[in-house]
C-alpha cells in the first residue's frame, strides 16, 4: 500500500496537483482497507448489535470511497474514461475491452 505520508519523488518537486491526487489515491486506499476490515470483523461478530454497528461502520467507507472515485473521476481524464467505460454495465467487464480495444 502506498504511504499516507511520503511520496516515491521529493515533493518539493511535484507540482500540487500531483500532490493531491497522491491524497485522493491514498484516502481511496484506505477507505478500501477500512471496508473489509469492518466486513470480516462483521462477518466473525457474534453480538447482533455490534454486527450491525460494523455494517453501518463498513456502508461509511464505502461512501467515502465512492466521494473520493467522483473527485478522481473530475480531476482526471483517464479515471473519466476508464470509469464511463467500465462502471454500470451489463455485458461481461472483459468483454468491453475486447470490444472496444484498449483505450490509452
Amino acid at each position: 500500500m502506498a504511504n499516507s505520508v511520503g511520496f516515491h519523488e521529493s515533493s518539493e518537486l511535484l507540482p500540487d496537483a500531483t500532490k493531491d491526487m497522491h491524497r485522493a489515491l491514498t484516502s481511496l486506499q484506505e477507505e478500501l482497507e477500512a471496508t473489509d476490515w469492518y466486513r470480516q470483523r462483521a462477518d466473525v461478530c457474534t453480538d447482533a448489535d455490534l454486527k450491525e454497528i460494523l455494517l453501518h461502520n463498513m456502508r461509511e467507507e464505502i461512501e467515502h470511497a465512492a466521494m473520493i472515485l467522483e473527485w478522481l473521476r473530475r480531476r482526471s481524464p483517464d479515471f473519466d474514461r476508464n470509469l464511463r467505460t467500465y462502471l454500470f454495465t451489463k455485458e461481461p467487464i472483459t468483454l468491453i475491452e475486447k470490444k472496444d480495444g484498449p483505450k490509452s
